[in-house]
């Protein structure tokens, strides 16, 4: 370590119980102390010293004793308990302004929610593309040991089944499910703002209560805005003269914001437009102001960031540039909580940056929405991306080449096309019967429902670890993966067996805490090593005696 700037001084420190020492590891170790402040002193022979107890008297010129040592720079406690928004955290019940990210088909397992609401942080159950009644088994699950812990579930925007969306909300409802996670979404349905403001009402000394939570995950402004602004006036309307609410309930709905957080979500796993954390953020905090001053809610909403967060140096940028918390998802799926195979962890463990592509996704096929996925170990990014150019080239599934029909039903479907479709009319049978009669009037309907057959059985597939269509395996997964992996590789967590959602959450905001203390040290001059404040993973127990906090 070198000072170039050793006479400019913040002041002077007097001893403590500890004497300074000197040496890069004495450094790095107070750093590493992140319960404990850290003066940057120089001593009597030029050498830079660290101490971690003691008084520091800032901006005095004079030495006020013979054995204080001018001080050059400061950094205090930092914990991962105060990162963050306090109001977030106070909000929602949390320890740590965190949350695990909705992962669909259950890979945000029952399981993975209570892990992650035990250690004081939020997770979400993946409910995306599962039927109502595995929903309700899983909140089943969660409320019997929910125990007062946080927790939530997804509610994804289904623009093709509108009717399973009003499902889930009434499902919610019913069951008292009061957080979502509002995904995908790219304007306001009629459910997601019933399941908002149903129930409000007003507290004792007059304040608006709303008990139905949303936190929205969000990469455009034109959709975050909705989000920030009260429920549209024609859907409270609907909801008035349909009597799903009552007068009361929609006066006070012009009251409230639509959500209670918004993630600014950047390039994640899954759904997303790819956006840069850099650029999203900032803009989602500057429009968040704007629409605070307009309508003057009592309270700001929270803006957290997901998307491409997976080592301790992303959450320390997230924290530096005003993220309320930070999102997780992709790495998660790489833990062992999660309700996917030992293989796709295994695949992921495996996987670079680059090992990433966009592909159509399923719920949104004939929009042509894509979802980004893994691409290393697997031929799905290829084969989705050809069956959505099919789709867009022929009118019916006949008209596709003969050559090309035998090759989907060789290598995509495994049967016929008649098999396959008599399998995906069982499916909406039970799902949405009216897409049958779309489809038995409307061929291209048709062929889009069994091209997304396809591409549903293909994340299930993964879940299942179905070794016969392992090439086929869908799995959502942004290039935080690899960035995560390239960190931990040679750590105890380069093991997937060691992958707990606990210890990978905590190992991030541990070392966030340690890098944004280096951070504050560099911006009062000070020249360190590139590799001082950088933290290695630890295990569980470490980080416990580091923390003195059990999680």
């Amino acid at each position: 370590m070198s000072h170039p700037n050793a006479t400019i001084t913040r002041g002077y420190w007097l001893s403590g119980d500890m004497e300074p020492v000197k040496g890069d590891q004495a450094l790095k170790t107070a750093l590493e102390t992140i319960s404990l402040p850290l003066y940057i002193l120089k001593g009597n022979d030029k050498d830079i010293l660290t101490a971690t107890s003691g008084t520091a008297l800032l901006g005095i010129d004079k030495s006020p004793d013979k054995n204080a040592h001018p001080l050059l720079a400061y950094a205090p406690p930092l914990m991962p308990e105060t990162l963050g928004d306090p109001h977030f955290i106070s909000k929602f019940n949390l320890h740590y302004p965190y949350i695990c990210g909705a992962m669909a088909n259950g890979i945000t397992s029952v399981n993975m929610v209570r892990k992650a609401g035990q250690a004081g942080m939020i997770g979400f159950f993946g409910a995306g593309g599962l039927t109502p009644d595995k929903v309700a088994d899983a909140i089943d699950q969660i409320q019997s040991k929910a125990d007062n812990l946080p927790y939530g579930f997804n509610l994804i925007h289904s623009p093709n089944d509108p009717e399973l969306e009003e499902r889930i909300v009434q499902l919610y409802l019913s069951r008292g499910v009061r957080l979502v996670s509002a995904s995908a979404y790219m304007d306001l349905t009629f459910p997601l703002v019933y399941y908002r403001i149903k129930g409000i009402h007003r507290n004792r000394d007059g304040s608006v209560a709303c008990p139905n939570q949303i936190i929205a995950k969000v990469s455009r402004v034109e959709v975050a805005r909705k989000f920030f602004s009260p429920p549209p006036e024609k859907l409270i309307q609907k909801l008035t003269e349909q009597g799903w609410v009552t007068a009361e309930e929609a006066k006070l709905a012009r009251q409230i914001p639509m959500a209670d957080a918004l993630t600014a979500e950047a390039d994640s796993g899954g759904h997303t437009d790819n956006r840069s954390a850099l650029a999203l953020l900032p803009t989602m905090l500057a429009l968040r102001d704007e629409m605070m001053a307009i309508y003057g809610f009592e309270q700001p909403v929270p803006v957290g960031l997901g998307g491409g967060i997976a080592t301790p140096d992303a959450a320390a940028a997230a924290f530096s540039m005003g993220a309320a918390y930070i999102l997780i998802g992709s790495i998660n799926q790489a833990c062992i909580e999660a309700g996917t195979s030992a293989t796709v962890r295994q695949m992921l463990a495996e996987a670079q940056q680059a090992d990433v592509i966009m592909a159509p996704a399923a719920d949104m096929f004939e929009m042509g929405v894509k979802v980004q996925v893994l691409k290393r170990g697997t031929m799905f990014p290829m084969r989705a991306a050809k069956l959505y150019e099919l789709y867009q080239t022929y009118i019916t599934y006949e008209d596709i080449p003969l050559q090309q029909r035998k090759m989907l039903e060789r290598d995509y479907f495994k049967s016929s096309f008649e098999e396959q479709w008599q399998r995906t009319k069982d499916f909406f049978q039970q799902r949405d019967a009216k897409q049958i009669e779309r489809a038995q009037a409307n061929p291209k309907h048709k062929m889009a429902l069994v091209f997304r057959s396809y591409l549903g059985q293909s994340s299930h597939w993964a879940n299942t670890g179905d070794p016969q269509r392992k090439i086929d395996y869908q799995i959502w997964c942004g290039p935080a993966m690899g960035a995560f992996n390239e960190w931990t590789r040679g750590s105890i967590l380069e093991d997937t067996a060691n992958r707990s959602i606990v210890t990978v959450a905590m190992n991030l905001l541990y070392g966030a805490c340690v890098q944004l203390r280096a951070n504050w040290l560099r911006y009062q001059g000070l020249a360190l090593k590139s590799d001082i404040g950088r933290v290695r993973p630890l295990s569980r127990k470490s980080l416990y005696e580091k923390l003195n906090h059990h999680f």
